[in-house]
């Protein structure tokens, strides 16, 4: 565990900073699955949750909890895997699981742990060989299955929810619906193609290849060929050029059909992921509709949430859930459209401070915590938002973390590329521990340029620590 703070000229980001690491730290306790032969502490996907969650964990470890928590990230990574006649392979919902492969890497990258990244690299090509074989169509290039966390069957429009015998999953759907579903090998093969997991997926094969080629293994071309051809198939069947933006699904059921609707995962991910020029880039960030509270997770909501006060939204389509603004925003700020940024990370310092906590949803109009409108056993009913959500604790850190201090972790070392303005105009982490090296960082000034980078006094003409570096460093940045 390292003991990291944060002290800024605004009260409210250091209020926010501190209640996000108390959610996170609140949120680890022991459990004992996956590869873990005996009960460690591991961090749970909120207050209200009992177990990490693969999404929820692999995120957490993402977006920043690795520099905080290592062995309890490390742990948390482990529990969700599993292991059948001797292969190891990511368990959990599996759509959306290979998501396991971006929090693995950052694991990595922050502890430089060989032993992990050997385990890694082997369960993640044995899971890609795995939903390959299930889940990956050849005739579109393209892996099926739901999206990236909607697991609930308020993301997805009318005519999937009809046929879904009133459950609220999107799981029960292929149950409920065999004979539409082509799966293989023991798949599910659900009708409906994705942009946020199909994302997920180009990220996975990259970080197959970066792991090989850290380890010093032959990369195996097969990879770098599904690499290839699914960046190539995501912008044939989901990008608008009409619209200047990426679809959300496709969809064969009940007939083929694309919905338009505006997916945050999946348009954070497709940036994040260099999935488009620097013109597309701009197009999306500027079509993208925000509401008060912030970024919708899929937007608009579905009419059958509609309520007679214009109050009504679906728990997974027009509600704010923070850690689709956490990807939002960082996508944004590496995009250079600062004013997106800056509309999230105000938003959920706001929320955060106000609640003294990081609630999962908030509503997009009043930004009150609110669950949203879902399906439960044939009735649409307004669901509850859970308490101290970690993924939406730590999409604030890596809006800290990542955005305004401008921490790029790679095998190679820390390059640094922070932003400040909106008022704040300092900031100072305090405890960064980082390899054998304790650093203490601090940026001041406005904007992103950076004047002048200093290592204990010393001027450096680039923005970057080796991973080699030990001892007491003080890092300074100024920015003009």
């Amino acid at each position: 565990m390292n003991h990291l703070s944060l002290d800024t000229n605004m009260e409210a980001v250091n209020q926010a900073f501190r209640i996000a690491l108390g959610d996170l730290y609140g949120n680890i306790s022991y459990f004992q699955d996956g590869l873990l032969s005996k009960p460690r502490p591991v961090i749970l996907a909120g207050l209200e949750y009992d177990t990490p969650w693969t999404r929820d964990a692999s995120i957490n470890v993402w977006n920043g909890a690795s520099l905080l928590f290592p062995e309890e990230s490390r742990d948390t990574l482990l529990c969700v895997l599993v292991q059948e006649n001797g292969v190891k392979r990511i368990g959990g919902q599996y759509w959306d699981a290979i998501i396991w492969a971006a929090g693995a890497w950052q694991y990595y990258v922050t502890t430089k742990d060989r032993g992990f990244l050997s385990l890694a690299s082997e369960a993640l090509e044995n899971s890609l060989l795995w939903f390959e074989e299930r889940e990956y169509n050849p005739d579109r290039q393209l892996f099926s299955g739901a999206a990236c966390y909607g697991d609930g069957i308020s993301a997805y429009g009318d005519a999937f929810a009809r046929e879904n015998q009133g459950e609220s999953g999107i799981d029960h759907w292929p149950l409920a619906n065999p004979d539409k579903c082509r799966g293989k090998n023991g798949g599910v093969g659900m009708p409906i193609y994705t942009l946020s997991t199909n994302c997920l997926y180009v990220l996975a094969y990259q970080r197959a290849l970066d792991m090989a080629r850290e380890l010093g293994k032959e990369e195996n071309p097969h990879f770098a060929d599904m690499h290839r051809l699914l960046r190539a198939s995501i912008r044939r069947y989901f990008w608008m050029p009409d619209k200047g933006t990426f679809a959300y699904y496709r969809a064969s059921f009940p007939q083929e059909h694309t919905c338009q609707s505006q997916e945050a995962l999946g348009l954070a991910f497709a940036l994040l992921c260099g999935l488009t020029d620097q013109e597309e880039t701009r197009q999306v960030l500027s079509h993208c509709v925000t509401t008060p509270a912030g970024i919708p997770c899929v937007w608009p909501s579905f009419s059958r949430y509609d309520q007679p006060d214009g109050q009504g939204f679906g728990r997974h389509s027009g509600t704010v859930w923070p850690h689709a603004q956490g990807f939002w925003a960082d996508a944004a700020k590496k995009a250079g459209n600062y004013p997106a940024f800056w509309k999230e990370f105000s938003a959920l310092t706001e929320h955060a401070v106000r609640d003294q906590q990081f609630g999962e949803i908030y509503h997009p109009l009043t930004g009150q915590l609110y669950g949203g409108r879902q399906e439960l056993h044939g009735t649409i009913t307004e669901w509850h938002s859970c308490n101290r959500q970690t993924w939406s604790a730590t999409a604030y850190l890596r809006m800290v973390l990542e955005d305004l201090a401008g921490l790029e972790f790679t095998p190679e070392g820390i390059h640094f590329a922070p932003m400040l303005g909106e008022g704040l105009t300092s900031l100072t982490l305090t405890g960064l521990s980082y390899r054998k090296a304790g650093i203490t960082l601090s940026v001041s000034g406005s904007g992103s340029q950076i004047g002048s980078f200093t290592v204990n006094g010393i001027s450096r003409s680039q923005p970057f620590l080796s991973a080699s570096e030990e001892g007491d460093l003080s890092v300074n940045i100024h920015l003009i």
